[in-house]
């Protein structure tokens, strides 16, 4: 997974506001793993995106 490149093409700018604690682990997992808060949030949107993809209704809706 290191080895792969998470954030490619144009990039987009956005900022939220979490909690601290995830903020913080955020830091720590990048800190440990060498791969960039960046890279670790643009996997983690990658992967919940996937999940639900329903959110951007490009599945039909089951009954």
């Amino acid at each position: 997974m290191k080895s792969q490149k998470h954030n490619q093409g144009e990039l987009k700018e956005v900022t939220v506001k979490i909690e601290k604690q995830v903020a913080e682990d955020l830091e720590t997992m990048s800190k440990n793993t060498g791969i960039s808060v960046a890279d670790i949030v643009a996997i983690a949107l990658k992967r919940f995106r996937s999940s639900h993809s329903d959110y951007l209704k490009q599945v039909p809706v089951t009954e």
